[in-house]
């Protein structure tokens, strides 16, 4: 884009200096899974709740819409257990309203994070069509997916993680996965009818509804490690099912990565950063497509009060390819650039904020053409007291923290922090036709 084509608020930015910044490693526990199918195959085999599986029984195994660690591996794992016993396994796409809130959307949802029929060995039976198995005190209809729900048995599968808009008992895992995933659009409208903040009361309620109504044969969970990869594989009986997942969210919590800011010892970042530059946004990082537990931009006044990281100003990149459209997240950004902006469904994420009513998902923040635009929009307004000295953090996106950019300003703070290297020599922020190219490592 030549001068002469510029808009004119591009030409307002186009002068703001960049910091030089450098490539550094931060250093988490990395215990890991190595073979995930043999996890599963241990963890089912010591589990006496799998006995309920038998021989000629149709099996329902949920897949939900989230970039789990070896996903496609731990599916077809799950599948391959289910026919061994004899039983005939199918995957249900259980993600509440997301892939557009259409059966066929979600199947592309799965397609995108490699959980296809060739691959997992089984068919994969999608339908937006739920059934009423009860209603709550309140009047609310509890609703599953009709196909689980006229199968012998179901088995649930998610990750165990924090959610990213409410603290409880139980958050993101086998209790949302049950009372949300497997309601589908109309389930998940109905959790959300009441507000974000009411979430938690309804995923307890009706989680456990179906778990005394339903045939709900056990779950299975895993914890990730700060690396986004696979640390645990648990079965957990659908008899105090919501009750046993609650210790290992606290797991999953203590093991999130985290940016280099406030205490050490402390299970998430706080402090004050002038720019958080995060290059790819979407629902494989995260069900916001940004975690708030990592940026503390909550949906959610009440947590939002919460925050200990104040960040100034954001500037989210490009959205993932993998979320089929999807761009939450955009939202909680102060700029992105046309390429998002180009990237956005609002076919996706207007089914996913109407049904979540949280409408602030589904806003556009302020649109520049390219990176350095964007990244000069957020650095001339930061604050900072000189804009020269910005203190800036680039990131590849908010599930993968191992590697980071920082800026000349931080690279002192940062040097004598346990936990943290600087692997990189400063180097000056470079762009190829307005896009930020200074390099991560081979896979990351």
């Amino acid at each position: 884009m030549s001068n002469g084509t510029k808009p004119n608020y591009v030409k307002l930015v186009e002068d703001t200096p960049l910091p030089r910044i450098a490539l550094c490693r931060q250093d988490f526990p990395s215990d890991h899974i190595e073979d995930p199918a043999a996890a599963v195959r241990d963890a089912m085999a010591g589990a006496d709740c799998t006995a309920r599986i038998r021989p000629g029984m149709s099996i329902a195994i949920t897949a939900g819409s989230r970039g789990i660690a070896a996903f496609p591996e731990l599916v077809t794992a799950i599948v391959n257990e289910v026919r061994a016993r004899g039983a005939h396994p199918f995957v249900v796409p259980s993600m509440g309203s997301h892939g557009g809130a259409t059966a066929e959307g979600q199947t592309a949802v799965l397609e995108k994070l490699g959980v296809t029929e060739p691959v997992i060995g089984c068919p994969i039976r999608s339908s937006m069509e739920t059934v009423e198995i009860g209603r709550l005190d309140n009047g609310m209809s509890v609703r599953i997916d009709r196909l689980a729900h006229e199968a012998d048995g179901i088995i649930l599968f998610n990750r165990i993680k924090p959610h990213t808009s409410f603290r409880a008992a139980n958050e993101s895992g086998l209790a949302k996965m049950l009372a949300i995933g497997l309601g589908k659009q109309s389930g998940a409208e109905a959790c959300h009818s009441r507000g974000i903040d009411e979430v938690p009361v309804y995923v307890d309620l009706m989680a456990r509804m179906k778990l005394k109504r339903c045939r709900i044969l056990f779950g299975i969970g895993t914890i990730e490690n700060a690396y986004d990869r696979l640390a645990r594989v648990v079965v957990l009986d659908s008899e105090g099912m919501l009750e046993a997942e609650q210790p290992y969210l606290q797991e999953a919590m203590a093991n999130m990565p985290r940016l280099p800011l406030g205490p050490v010892d402390a299970h998430t970042a706080s402090g004050d950063l002038d720019v958080l530059v995060v290059d790819r946004i979407g629902k494989e990082f995260s069900g916001t497509g940004m975690d708030p537990n990592i940026t503390h931009r909550f949906s959610s006044p009440k947590m939002q009060a919460h925050a200990t990281l104040r960040i100034s100003r954001l500037a989210a990149l490009e959205l993932s390819p993998r979320s089929n459209g999807n761009g939450n997240g955009a939202a909680r950004a102060d700029v992105v650039t046309a390429r998002l902006e180009v990237a956005f469904d609002r076919e996706a994420v207007y089914a996913n904020a109407l049904t979540s009513t949280v409408l602030t998902q589904a806003h556009m923040p302020m649109v520049m053409p390219d990176d350095r635009s964007a990244i000069q929009a957020a650095v001339k307004t930061c604050g900072a007291e000189d804009i020269s000295r910005a203190r800036l953090l680039r990131i590849p996106n908010t599930l993968h923290l191992e590697y980071l950019y920082a800026s000349e300003a931080m690279l002192p703070e940062l040097q004598a922090r346990p936990g943290i290297e600087i692997v990189g020599s400063l180097e000056e922020m470079r762009f190829e036709d307005g896009h930020l190219v200074n390099a991560w490592p081979e896979g990351h």
